[in-house]
């Protein structure tokens, strides 16, 4: 069995999956009476040409590391984006692109970090590490079917870094 360590979660490794979402840098806009900075446009969305944005609400049971990763799926009408409503560390898992998965590769996101994966990427199921699981889920919203899952030959291990010396 493969065994993948998971890398923290930037926007240059992440890159051809998808968008980190977080706040860094300075805001592009001081809004509200000057007590607010804007971030702006800071995900690619794209929903096709048969639908729509829809936010819906998703509350995960929490899982552990190591992670034993069976399965990964992917949304070819849409993008999806992950916002965490929590402040914990969760898992991202992606794969590479084509008509099966290819390389996967393993993200720990910190505190404050959401993604948006890109339409057609494959990625694992929502995995938060500590309770609350709840993520607000901005996604193709339509009439066409927008799910495709694929089942490992071989299951994969998900673990943690391991911790400075």
């Amino acid at each position: 069995m493969k065994t993948i360590v998971a890398q923290p979660l930037t926007a240059g490794a992440f890159a051809p999956f998808g968008d980190v979402l977080e706040i860094s840098g300075d805001p592009d806009k001081i809004i509200n009476q000057g007590l607010c900075g804007r971030y702006h446009d800071r995900a690619s969305m794209d929903f096709g040409p048969e639908g729509r944005a829809g936010i819906s609400l998703f509350d995960a049971v929490p899982r552990d590391l190591p992670y034993l990763l069976e399965m990964v799926e992917r949304h070819p009408e849409g993008s999806q984006a992950f916002l965490p409503m929590h402040r914990n560390p969760w898992l991202v898992i992606v794969a590479e692109a084509g008509a099966e998965p290819g390389e996967i590769s393993a993200f720990l996101a910190a505190p404050g970090q959401g993604i948006n994966l890109y339409r057609g990427t494959w990625h694992g199921v929502l995995t938060p590490l500590h309770a609350p699981g709840m993520f607000a889920v901005v996604d193709r919203i339509g009439g066409t079917p927008n799910l495709e899952e694929h089942w490992l030959d071989t299951p994969v291990t998900i673990t943690a870094p391991r911790a400075p010396a």
